[in-house]
Formats: structure tokens, sequence, C-alpha cells
């Protein structure tokens, strides 16, 4: 097994303590290179997913978050399971004031997906 991909496989979120918890101020992240398989044809689907969150007690921190994303790329998962998936894991992880996770898939077969999970506006 290479670095990276034992790196992936051992990968666990973690956070930060925010470090303005009596302030609201939002985070935007962008993740343009993730994959995973579609779970009918086995061929590779392509995303770019953004999370947007405002944080309470916690943040989550980035080079993990990166490992988690990547972590997907040999899944067979449909767009809509993925983008779900990776909301419930921010979700349980950070308890923020607000977070949304959208993903962003490629067109393939000339179809193109765009999944938005979102919690209620505080």
């Amino acid at each position: 097994m290479l670095y990276g991909e034992k790196k992936i496989k051992e990968s666990v979120l973690e956070t930060w303590d925010n470090p303005y918890q009596e302030r609201d101020y939002e985070i935007n992240i962008s993740f343009p290179e993730f994959t995973c398989l579609c779970p009918k044809s086995g061929y590779p689907d392509f995303a770019t997913i953004k999370i947007t969150y405002i944080p309470y007690k916690k943040i989550v921190e980035l080079k993990s978050l990166k490992l988690f994303l990547n972590s997907f790329r040999d899944i067979y998962i449909s767009h809509e399971e993925a983008t779900n998936k990776i909301y419930s894991a921010l979700e349980d992880l950070l308890k923020p004031k607000f977070l949304e996770v959208i993903g962003d898939f490629n067109p393939r077969g000339n179809v193109k997906t765009i999944i938005k999970v979102c919690s209620k506006q505080f």
C-alpha cells in the first residue's frame, strides 16, 4: 500500500476549538477533486464538493477533511448518498449553527447533477 493510500484508509475527521465562539462567521470550503464510483456501472464520478458552515464550538481540521473526502474514491456510491454522508459526518462531528454541503457532479452521459443538503437557517 502506498503512503497516500494508507493515510486515506486511516483517516479520521478531526476538529479544532472554535477560537471565536461568541461570533457568527461563515466558513466556505471547496474540494474540486472529489471522486467516487457509480454503483451501477463502476465508472468514476467527479465532483466539486462545496461545504459552507457557521461553526459553534468546533471547526473541522482541513487535512483530515481532505483525507476523509478522498476516502470516497474507491466506494460505489450514488451522488445523493455521497453528499448526504458527507453532510451527516460533518453535522455529527461539528454540531454547527448552520451547515450546507453541495455535491456539484460533472456531467456524465449528458446529465449534470447537483445535490444540496442543508440545515435550516438559525
